[in-house]
């Protein structure tokens, strides 16, 4: 998996999840060749790799077991972690698909990892209980239909969105859609208390903690639902209830297309050309999730926009692990947690191949970008539940 040596990285971790799908031994070498894999040697998988355009290499078992040793030692910051089994995955998303693309939706499509389309109905009736692995659409949990109402309320898209929403919530039994989102985002908390995987990106990564954050509080303004928000709501949110942050500032106003202070898109002054971020190093032996996480072949990767582009370093709880970051802007890009049995990730920006992705936008061609490190970042935490995870040291 080393920058000169694969030819499709992003297919190698499609090859990865369908060998362990047919029951193949896996084990993942942290660390080891661009974070390689060594899969238990059959013809099928080989041929799979040829029709997919993976690179791979036929080692001996002696080779196999000179290869564990040398990861072994206790000078090397590697690791070998055992994959168990593939993932039961599902992506939260809308039915009728809005006039953007989702990048994780992509790119398990283009890896030929199979995935689940899950909504709002399914979550509420406790389907999430049956995936291992979600990830969250661009979504906004607060209600507020992704705060395109300053540039798009008169577009069709964004009038039968919102109708939608309201037929949905009121199908659901609920007067409001921020009531409606509140209440999947609390399942969604559950979900992950409980022990399973969370990865979000872009706007669903603060919409979500600002919905926990706000239960009880009404945020919204009366475009939205039909009535204002409540005096002095800021004061009255609760960051306790988050996963990631705190000590955030909500935009009041409904024209700006902003969630809250926990957000840098507006902030950052950094041009295109030096748009970058690095990967934190990890210890594979001590610190495997976080290593798991990070695995790529290079250790700085482009930068790219969203509504949530990046995250304010003040605005995250001391807790919560940052993996990927720009340091000049003092923002950070990638980051990790516990809640109760579970784990998750936040990742900042809508597409990592597409700088600055906007409504109407066409989809990103994954031909053209197969060892895309933003991507493999997502692919990274789509096998992340699939590997034997050993205590970490406190």
């Amino acid at each position: 998996m080393e920058a000169e040596m694969q030819e499709n990285h992003l297919k190698a971790y499609g090859i990865t999840y369908w060998s362990l799908d047919k029951g193949y031994k896996a084990q993942w070498l942290l660390n080891y060749q661009g974070g390689s894999f060594l899969i238990e040697h059959n013809s099928q998988l080989e041929n799979e790799c040829k029709i997919r355009g993976v690179s791979y290499q036929v080692i001996s078992d002696l080779q196999a077991e000179n290869i564990l040793l040398e990861i072994s030692s206790p000078s090397a910051n590697m690791e070998a972690v055992l994959l168990e089994k593939a993932p039961k995955i599902a992506v939260y998303s809308p039915k009728d698909k809005l006039p953007w693309d989702d990048a994780v939706t992509m790119v398990l499509t283009y890896a030929e990892i199979p995935f689940e389309v899950i909504y709002d109905e399914d979550v509420l009736n406790d389907k999430l209980l049956l995936y291992e692995w979600l990830h969250l659409h661009h979504e906004d949990f607060t209600g507020q239909y992704g705060k395109f109402y300053g540039s798009y309320r008169s577009a069709p898209w964004y009038i039968d969105s919102k109708k939608n929403s309201e037929k949905l919530a009121e199908k659901l039994g609920y007067e409001k859609v921020s009531q409606q989102k509140l209440a999947v985002a609390k399942k969604i908390r559950d979900y992950v208390i409980g022990g399973g995987f969370m990865f979000a990106m872009c706007s669903a990564t603060d919409s979500f903690d600002i919905a926990l954050a706000a239960e009880g509080v009404d945020i919204v303004e009366s475009m939205f639902d039909g009535d204002g928000s409540e005096p002095d709501y800021q004061s009255k949110i609760d960051a306790a209830r988050t996963f990631a942050f705190k000590d955030f500032q909500l935009e009041r106003s409904p024209i700006v297309y902003e969630f809250s202070s926990i957000d840098m898109t507006q902030k950052r002054k950094i041009p295109r050309t030096a748009d970058y971020f690095s990967l934190m190093s990890f210890s594979a032996k001590w610190d495997q999730v976080p290593t798991m996480l990070c695995q790529n072949h290079t250790m700085l990767v482009k930068g790219f926009m969203g509504q949530t582009t990046s995250f304010n370093r003040n605005t995250i709880k001391p807790t919560i692990l940052v993996m990927g970051e720009n340091k000049t802007n003092s923002e950070a890009r990638y980051i990790h947690g516990t809640k109760g049995k579970g784990m998750f990730t936040f990742y900042g920006g809508h597409d990592p191949e597409d700088y600055s992705h906007r409504v109407g936008d066409p989809k990103t061609e994954l031909d053209l970008h197969p060892n895309s490190p933003g991507y493999r970042l997502i692919l990274n935490n789509v096998l992340f539940p699939a590997a034997k995870k050993k205590k970490q040291k406190t």
